[in-house]
């Protein structure tokens, strides 16, 4: 039999019962829906945590911390920084270290006016800085004697000299929010520090001040992962951390190791194994893996629950379909016999009942994942807030959109392909029988 007239064949036979067929893909069609749904929502709910964890702190990001507060025997120096950066997996490496000073005043503006009474100076390696995903958001990074880099709000910590006391600080928080909980109609700061040239005093252990002047060369974004210091401190590199610390401290005393050493990682999944290295090596971690594994097994075992509450579905559907074809075997037993009469193959037969099962589970698939897709766009736009504007951000989401229900291409063609696996097991067994009914007896049949 060629395969065009298979397919004849089982589109009538198909045709031939309107109802029971309708009423069989139906039931594949709510079996399908209930996976991809279930399974959406499952996606969804990880997307939603890792967004959360990502807010938090970049997940590829490593801290080392020195056992026993540094007092023991592993310090972080150079040696350190040389066997991380040796470790497969390692995109880029910088050791931190913050400037101890008793008292540290930023002085600008024309006589001195402005103020600001306590700065944080942190050394790092400035050519890491954009690898290690600060965000210069003003300006550029650079390495020359006297440039550094300030934080994002450091202007808001200088106060007014010239103003009474309690009226002389701008504050940033004094505007309102936005629905997304960010600051809106912030007042503007006394000062640019991008513009303003700054000098920074430094009181000695003696009493004798020390005075350097600094030119901020960029800005970075505040992100309270890397540091305070990216919100109101000032970062150099580490070379002229070095030449500072020595002109406030004095070049006789031996240099401390570094307060600390941030590692960052080409991909979240060597984020175990390279925290797993150092650990090795005697030195304390700190990375976002602790919560985001935890977090990842919950979201697995949700979605696991969820798509087995649609298989059970898709599974009450598989038996309709072999009740289906069963029905359709003992209405069509004298066709089956007048087949075999006429030299039909018994493997055309057993294939004319798969496909016709094939079918049933490819047309509930098909729509099945239409439906479904339709159904996680108006969940997303529910949820979103019911307006066009969020049309298109509940189909493709973004950077600030959280979805409650995510479709990837992947999940619906699983989803056909499974419908249609589940179709043809459940026709194997009526083909089978169809198949084993002798042709005479089948003749004889009414």
């Amino acid at each position: 039999m060629k395969k065009q007239d298979l397919l004849r064949m089982c589109v009538q036979n198909l045709l031939r019962r309107k109802s029971r067929t309708f009423l069989t893909v139906l039931g594949v069609l709510i079996g399908c829906c209930s996976i991809v749904i279930m399974v959406s929502l499952g996606i969804g709910m990880k997307e939603s945590q890792e967004r959360t964890l990502a807010q938090m702190g970049d997940l590829t990001i490593i801290t080392v911390n020195a056992p026993q507060n540094g007092r023991g025997k592993a310090k972080l120096d150079e040696a350190l920084i040389k066997r991380i950066k040796k470790l497969d997996g390692v995109e880029a490496v910088t050791p931190k270290q913050t400037l101890e000073v008793e008292t540290a005043q930023l002085i600008a503006g024309a006589g001195k006016r402005y103020v600001a009474d306590w700065v944080t100076i942190v050394g790092l390696d400035t050519e890491a800085m954009e690898k290690m995903g600060y965000q210069i958001i003003e300006g550029g990074i650079s390495d020359k004697s006297g440039e550094v880099i300030v934080g994002q709000f450091l202007a808001y910590s200088f106060r007014d000299t010239l103003r009474p006391e309690g009226y002389n600080m701008v504050d940033r928080w004094s505007g309102g929010w936005d629905e997304n909980g960010k600051l809106t109609n912030v007042p503007p700061p006394y000062l640019d520090p991008i513009k303003t040239p700054m000098t920074l005093e430094v009181v000695q252990e003696g009493g004798k001040k020390i005075s350097i002047p600094l030119t901020a060369s960029g800005m970075t974004k505040e992100d309270y992962s890397k540091g305070s210091e990216t919100s109101d401190g000032i970062m150099i590199s580490l070379a002229e951390f070095k030449k500072l610390n020595e002109k406030i401290q004095g070049s006789k005393k031996k240099p401390r190791p570094y307060d600390s050493v941030m590692v960052k990682v080409t991909d979240i999944n060597q984020v175990e194994r390279v925290e797993n290295d150092i650990k090795v090596m005697g030195y304390n971690t700190d990375s976002m893996e602790s919560i985001r594994k935890p977090m990842e097994k919950e979201a697995r075992q949700k979605q696991m629950m969820l798509g087995g509450l649609g298989a059970i579905s898709l599974f009450v559907a598989a038996l309709g379909i072999t009740n289906t074809m069963i029905m359709s075997i003992s209405e069509r037993t004298r066709e089956i016999g007048i087949m075999k009469s006429l030299g039909c193959y018994v493997g055309d037969i057993r294939m004319m009942f798969l496909s016709e099962a094939g079918a049933i589970g490819l047309l509930g698939g098909i729509i099945g994942c239409i439906i479904s897709f339709v159904a996680s766009v108006i969940i997303n736009l529910v949820s979103l807030g019911l307006s066009p504007d969020n049309l298109l951000p509940a189909l493709l989401g973004g950077p600030d959109v959280s979805r409650v229900s995510i479709v990837p291409p992947w999940l619906l063609l699983f989803a056909v392909v499974f419908s249609v696996f589940i179709g043809l097991g459940s026709g194997y067994y009526p083909a089978n029988k169809a198949v084993a009914i002798p042709a005479l007896e089948a003749i004889k049949s009414e």
